[in-house]
């Protein structure tokens, strides 16, 4: 083997492992993301039945004043 069929071969080698450990990178900041994703989608989850609660309780003050007044 010639020395610059090495070096072909070393430069080929080593640009596969860049690819491969790029694609490993990737996947996990994806799975980093999906996992933020679904804690925001529980989060507004959560919020989203605290607003229902919110409002009911606000109807019901709203009842209790305007029937107060007609009273």
């Amino acid at each position: 083997m010639t020395p610059e069929f090495i070096a072909i071969i070393s430069v080929g080698v080593a640009l596969a492992g860049l690819l491969v450990a790029s694609q490993r990178w990737l996947r996990s900041e994806i799975g980093q993301l999906r996992d933020e994703i679904s804690d925001l989608h529980n989060q507004s989850a959560s919020l989203r039945e605290r607003m229902a609660h919110l409002g009911g309780l606000l109807e019901g003050l709203r009842a209790a004043v305007s029937s107060a007044r007609t009273a």
